[in-house]
């Protein structure tokens, strides 16, 4: 049976259409609106990772190992973390006759969906890209000739089990929902759009992960330059062929993170045309929340960052937390970035608590919470991810909670 055929049954599976030579790229380090580019850099302004591990030998050490790295990869043992053994390979829906079955074959991984009330009554397909490092869960992805589709099992990493995709209906099983290019923005390092139709992609283009010159901007140029070996040359390469984020102002900095990192927004204009310096808003139509809101954990936290007191009375950005070169930390190491502005001593819980109430502070302050705008399910059951919330402030019955669990209770 071939993909986009119904399966004919008293109880169907329903599908569903969803959602040369070098060329030099010149980046500034601030870029201004007017620059807004009409047309995503070529491939061969890119010089890929194994150039940029020549000289960043220690960046290129850790970062193999970090959540962006490992956003996507193709679908290998390595990479796919959900399980294929017996009795822990099945993704159970609300219709008990619909299931679908994770199978590990010779010439690759497949997820296999049966009527079980007719058994003949099946579709497969195969695992080709894996998009998720694992850390919360992942979803996968594959290709009917050049245009690309989710697959309807996803794996939930908290529960460790296969659930029904985000956003599909939890009695149904859809193999037909599109892969829209600014999915694959976020989660790839570069791809060719060949559309229409929208998910339709040059394969041989997708660089998979989110590699160095995602947040450094194309390196053909800089690398060629360096290599040249003149102290001009060098200067030059430094100061126009290659971004380093730190030397951008607050506003451009937050935009680079903003490209993927605030919320579902709708593009402006075609992919892959955003080059770290630019102005995010010329490319993506961002709304700020309305001042006091709460914003939901998933997907926009720079959106929840700029809602906090931490940041508008500061010069606080994504990178004063996280570093992104090395691999994720835990919630008690990050809290010593809190102390670099706050006293331990100034907390109003610190009299009761005493000093172990430093490592706690993101605990109270940026809570883990649940997701209301990203849902899935298993077997009927409705399921929602918990995040690490980006909106600092108090948290009061979370901050209760911790305070109960420092006191034994």
């Amino acid at each position: 049976m071939k993909c986009g055929e119904k399966l004919s049954a008293s109880v169907s599976i329903f599908l569903l259409l969803a959602c040369g030579g070098l060329v030099p790229i010149a980046i500034s380090q601030d870029s201004p609106s007017a620059t807004t580019r009409a047309e995503a850099p070529p491939p061969n302004a890119y010089a890929g990772d194994s150039a940029c591990a020549q000289c960043h030998r220690k960046e290129s050490e850790f970062y193999p190992t970090t959540p962006h790295a490992l956003d996507s990869g193709p679908a290998t043992a390595k990479f796919i973390v959900g399980s294929f053994s017996p009795g822990q390979n099945v993704m159970h829906t609300s219709n008990p006759n619909l299931v679908v079955n994770m199978i590990a074959a010779p010439d690759g991984f497949y997820q296999n969906a049966v009527n079980l009330a007719d058994p003949r009554n099946h579709l497969s397909e195969r695992f080709d890209i894996v998009i998720g490092s694992g850390r919360h869960g992942q979803t996968y992805l594959y290709w009917d000739d050049d245009e690309l589709y989710e697959l309807p099992a996803s794996y939930w990493t908290w529960s460790h089990e296969w659930v029904v995709s985000p956003g599909l209906p939890a009695g149904q099983i859809h193999f037909e929902r599109a892969v829209p290019p600014r999915c694959l923005e976020c989660h790839a390092s570069y791809f060719t759009s060949l559309a229409p139709p929208l998910n339709r992609y040059a394969k041989d283009s997708v660089v998979l992960g989110i590699n160095c010159e995602r947040c450094h901007g194309p390196g053909s140029a800089h690398v060629a330059l360096e290599r040249a070996g003149t102290h001009a040359a060098r200067e030059s390469s430094r100061d126009t062929a290659i971004v380093n984020p730190t030397h951008l102002s607050r506003e451009r900095q937050l935009d680079l993170c903003a490209l993927c990192h605030a919320g579902a927004v709708e593009p402006i204009g075609g992919p892959m045309r955003f080059v770290v310096g630019d102005n995010i808003r010329d490319y993506l139509k961002i709304q700020a929340a309305a001042p006091g809101t709460m914003v939901d954990v998933h997907g926009n936290q720079v959106g929840a960052l700029e809602q906090s007191k931490c940041f508008s009375s500061g010069t606080m950005t994504c990178s004063t937390c996280h570093n992104v070169h090395e691999k994720q930390e835990n919630a008690d190491s990050f809290s010593r970035h809190c102390l670099t502005c706050h006293e331990v001593s100034a907390c109003g819980r610190y009299k009761a608590l005493g000093a172990a109430i430093r490592k706690r502070c993101v605990d109270c302050h940026m809570p883990m919470r649940q997701s209301a705008k990203v849902t899935s399910a298993v077997g009927g059951q409705k399921l929602n991810p918990v995040l690490r919330a980006h909106q600092i402030t108090i948290y009061r019955e979370e901050s209760e909670e911790v305070e109960l669990s420092m006191a034994g209770k």
